[in-house]
């Protein structure tokens, strides 16, 4: 059994994973939200964004932490607004960049629409802070007590639709023999508890550095930026999903990109980090062996 809070069964229920749904239902709610029914509304925002996918570019664009949204059942996890405009809640300025780089690579972007606070998608089910309870100096009073069963309904209506649709994204690519490189987007606090951030941003990777290292040679040769070899994370199983199951476990080509929150944390930065990595990422994949078409999928 998974921890108390933490635990969810590796099984899916509920609305399709892409586009909106429309419709009526009343939102069921009981305290903050630990043990309702149905956690998503039909009438609520579907929690998968996907943005192209028709185009030959070898990029596949992901971001894990693309939105703020949590479900109205969830009484906003008892957090402020502002609270939830926090990093805390989502990476900010990086979906905003995936989908201005998506555009200008005409590559796929899948990205995922509610709070990391909701439940982590880019965390292994089974990991302590899949749900967590505290994060950065502030509780989370809508997880402090969250049941397995509760927690599985998170699974299966955030976690599960958005890793559903990488995996039969990647599938379709498989099929049809189109070679692939996947890029996980995301964004750092420039000051993590007191301790201040010198990057610009980071390139993180677990096994597998091939293109981690591709793409550091490429940003560092820039000349204007600090970048961080698996900082300020580094990448593991225990810290990461998208790219160790999708990556990794599919034999591609992968980074996991994170840019410093106050970069891109406007348009006129997002459009200029979308424009360097547009042009970056090529030159990468340019100087990097091992591009090749998705193995077959691990499943979940």
């Amino acid at each position: 059994m998974f921890p108390l809070a933490q635990g969810c069964v590796n099984k899916r229920v509920g609305a399709p994973p892409v586009a909106t749904i429309s419709g009526e239902s009343p939102p069921i709610s009981s305290g903050l939200g630990h043990d309702v029914d149905v956690l998503l509304s039909k009438d609520e925002v579907a929690p998968v964004e996907a943005q192209g996918g028709h185009g030959p570019s070898p990029f596949f664009l992901v971001c894990d932490h693309a939105g703020r949204r949590i479900p109205r059942a969830l009484e906003s996890l008892g957090l402020s607004e502002d609270q939830l405009e926090r990093h805390i809640a989502w990476d900010i300025g990086a979906g905003g960049v995936v989908r201005r780089l998506a555009e200008a690579l005409g590559a796929t972007a899948i990205l995922q629409r509610y709070s990391r606070l909701v439940i982590d998608c880019n965390r292994p089910l089974d990991a302590a802070d899949s749900i967590v309870r505290r994060s950065e100096r502030t509780d989370v009073p809508g997880n402090a007590d969250v049941s397995p069963s509760a927690a599985e309904r998170r699974a299966q209506a955030i976690f599960w639709p958005y890793h559903d649709e990488i995996r039969a994204r990647l599938d379709r690519r498989a099929a049809e023999g189109r070679p692939t490189v996947l890029v996980a987007m995301h964004s750092f606090t420039p000051v993590f508890l007191d301790r201040a951030r010198q990057w610009h941003a980071g390139v993180l990777y677990n096994r597998d550095a091939r293109f981690g290292r591709a793409l550091l040679r490429a940003l560092g040769g820039e000349g204007d930026l600090v970048v961080g070899d698996n900082e300020p994370y580094a990448a593991g199983d225990l810290t990461d999903y998208t790219i160790v199951r999708h990556g990794e476990g599919r034999g591609l080509l992968h980074v996991e990109v994170e840019i410093r929150q106050d970069l891109i944390a406007d348009i006129q930065g997002q459009d200029a980090w979308a424009a360097r990595l547009a042009r970056l990422l090529p030159l990468a994949l340019a100087s990097c062996d091992g591009l090749s078409v998705p193995r077959p999928s691990p499943g979940r």
